[in-house]
């Protein structure tokens, strides 16, 4: 049995997730448009959509843009420079208290009226004001100075130690990340043990250069180091790789101060480490991953602008989320399939950007899966490519979007009263009569034969029950099955792919009808025949199978003369009621000449019409019907298309990109009527 477990929404599960049917439908018109579902998930992914619920699922762009604009406020809400300020203020704090306590001394001793207490007091003071004044200038040797110095404020002396402590564990914070917790609570036995680790890792990495089986020793390292090193790596180089973002934020870091400041910095954390062995084996640690990871943002400077002064491990927290968020920008920006989404880390985004972000994304890693899962694409040699199924949908969703615009009583089906002679069978028989097809019933036959020589009493007289008698036939006897009266319509379909089509906004709409036809005649009149040609500067004929990828041509011209040529041939071959569609926005600018070669010329020449009209008498003495869309139609066009319909006996439309289908569909459907009635 199936079993379901529940709990309350938080926006992080999966739910109300997008469905194929309705990622096909964002992307129908870009399929449409150029049949390529590669370049349509790409839009798709750029632009974003709506899920089933009608929430929005943010697209790469607006990602983008929510990931820029977290960059941005870093960037104008610290001042970096504050780093420096905010140690080398709070040891001026300290200073400056102990110089006080060291006034308050001087002044008690002077109170006393002890001469011997007085003059002690007043050259342990004066020694101890020249040791604060000979401080040098730069932050480490402070602490340095500051660290041999005796406080006589215990207050002073109690702020310098908080300070250090706290000062060590951002240190080791902004290399180490996480190490600064284990670290700190031991104390100098743990920076001990750190540099031990250190020594190890550095070891490994000079191992692991030379091809050496690290494994087993990795696995040895984690038993014995693993609480400094927390997140749970499963291998060396998964640990590296986040010790080398973490120590390439802290160098980004110094590399955007100024180079006094940069120098005093470091100079402090190299002094803060408190073992000359552990800040040679840290710096070690970053050479080797520099080496192993140049790509990182080592060197990067990053400007601010703001006013806020962090912290030392706030700054580095600040650089560390700031490489994150310029990785996720470069993964993001460099994605051209769903696919190439797989490799970001969503809980990584959801702490970056938020919940909503990392959702979109999630929704987004899966579009290409879902719609092959459903059979609507399938991957051919990397690329996506339309399934048989995705091109039925395509025509499918043209149809009905064509159909809802249409009154319902100007839907047609197949329903013929008068039964007639063809090759389909229908469930009633009748009898034979000269001119029909002969498709005998053999059982009611042998049943009328049977009956009618029983009635003239031929069985064999006296023949005892159940003995066979020989069963004649006469054309009497015979009845035959009735069939359906069917008609069969070919068509052939000529959509112009000349440059006015998309110039002027009307091939979306002319590719939309074709997709529709091809649904209409595949559906609802399968005996029928379609066939499409495409032409601009030459003609030619396009598989449905291939409809969905045929875009327009960068040539100019408009050769209807190679175009009829082409569809008169492939009706030649059909029966039944023959008819070209033809559908275009511009008059005939280029035709075949005797040899072959194509003459182009605009506006239109003489012998470009002459030899386009001829075509279209061919036609008509083949019984070919031409039917005319014309879209957008200037006078010269509307002149031409009526010059077809004289010659022709076709209609002519003249309609624009919203009503083409209206038009295309009720004149097919009342044609296809109007044959039936006929035939």
């Amino acid at each position: 049995m199936r079993g379901y477990r529940y709990s309350r929404w938080d926006g992080t599960q999966q739910g109300f997730a997008l469905d194929a049917d309705a990622i096909f439908a964002e992307i129908n018109d870009e399929l449409l448009y150029h049949g390529d579902v590669n370049a349509a998930l790409r839009r798709l992914l750029q632009q974003g959509l709506e899920d089933r619920e009608g929430r929005r699922i943010e697209g790469l762009r607006g990602l983008l843009e929510h990931l820029r604009a977290e960059r941005r406020q870093a960037r104008e809400r610290y001042d970096l420079g504050g780093v420096y300020s905010e140690i080398a203020e709070q040891l001026g704090e300290i200073v400056d208290a102990e110089r006080r306590a060291l006034d308050e001394l001087a002044e008690q001793a002077a109170e006393s009226a002890d001469a011997r207490r007085k003059a002690v007091t007043d050259e342990h003071v004066a020694n101890r004001r020249a040791e604060l004044s000979l401080l040098p200038d730069d932050l480490a040797g402070k602490v340095r100075g500051l660290g041999r110095y005796e406080f006589t404020s215990s207050e002073a002396g109690q702020r310098f130690e908080e300070l250090m402590e706290r000062l060590r564990q951002e240190v080791v914070h902004s290399y180490l990340d996480e190490a600064s917790a284990a670290v700190s609570a031991m104390g100098g036995e743990g920076r001990e043990r750190l540099r031990r680790a250190l020594d190890r890792l550095n070891q490994m990495i000079e191992q692991r250069e030379r091809e050496e089986e690290l494994q087993a020793s990795f696995e040895q390292f984690m038993g014995e180091f693993g609480d400094l090193f927390p997140g749970d790596p499963q291998s060396l180089d998964e640990l590296l790789a986040r010790l080398a973002e973490r120590m390439a934020a802290t160098s980004a870091m110094l590399a955007s101060m100024t180079p006094g400041q940069r120098a005093q910095l470091k100079g402090l954390m190299d002094e803060l480490l408190g073992d000359v062995d552990l800040s040679w084996q840290v710096n070690r640690l970053s050479a080797n991953l520099r080496s192993m990871f140049p790509e990182a943002s080592w060197d990067r400077r990053v400007s601010f602008s703001g006013s806020k002064a962090p912290g030392l491990s706030e700054a580095s927290d600040m650089f560390s989320r700031l490489a994150e968020l310029d990785q996720l920008d470069q993964l993001v920006s460099g994605s051209q399939q769903p696919g190439a989404l797989a490799e970001v880390d969503l809980d990584r985004v959801r702490e970056l950007l938020g919940t909503q972000a990392a959702a979109s994304l999630a929704e987004l890693q899966r579009l290409a899966a879902r719609l092959e899962d459903s059979g609507l694409v399938y991957q051919r040699e990397g690329r996506l490519e339309l399934t048989p199924k995705g091109l039925r949908k395509i025509g499918q969703r043209a149809l009905r979007e064509l159909f809802a615009r249409l009154a319902k009583d100007r839907f047609a089906g197949h329903e013929v009263t008068a039964p007639g002679a063809s090759h389909e069978r229908a469930e009633s028989t009748k009898h034979y009569e000269h001119g029909d097809p002969f498709n005998l019933h053999i059982e009611r036959t042998v049943r009328n034969a049977i009956a009618r020589q029983a009635q003239l009493g031929r069985a064999s007289p006296g023949a005892p029950a159940g003995v066979l008698f020989p069963v004649r036939l006469s054309p009497d006897d015979f009845e035959i099955e009735r069939t359906e009266h069917l008609t069969e319509v070919s068509t052939v379909l000529l959509l112009d792919l000349s440059l006015s089509m998309p110039m002027r906004d009307n091939f979306l709409a002319a590719k939309k009808v074709a997709m529709a036809l091809h649904s209409l005649i595949s559906t609802q009149y399968p005996r029928d025949y379609l066939g499409m040609v495409g032409f601009s500067e030459i003609a030619r004929e396009i598989k449905p199978s291939k409809l969905p990828e045929v875009s327009w041509d960068f040539v100019y011209g408009t050769n209807m003369h190679h175009a009829l040529l082409l569809a008169r041939g492939m009706l030649a071959r059909r029966r039944g009621t023959k008819q070209i569609v033809m559908i275009t926005d511009g008059e005939p600018t280029a035709h075949l000449m005797e040899d072959g070669e194509v003459f182009f010329n605009y506006p239109p020449m003489r012998a470009t019409v002459d030899a386009t009209l001829a075509e279209v008498l061919r036609c008509t003495r083949e019984g070919i019907r031409l039917n005319t869309f014309a879209l957008d139609a200037t006078g010269h066009l509307r002149e031409f298309v009526e010059k077809i319909t004289q010659l022709n006996g076709g209609r002519a439309f003249f309609t624009t990109p919203e009503t083409l289908g209206d038009y295309l569909l009720v004149d097919f459907i009342e044609h296809r009527r109007s044959v039936r009635r006929s035939a």
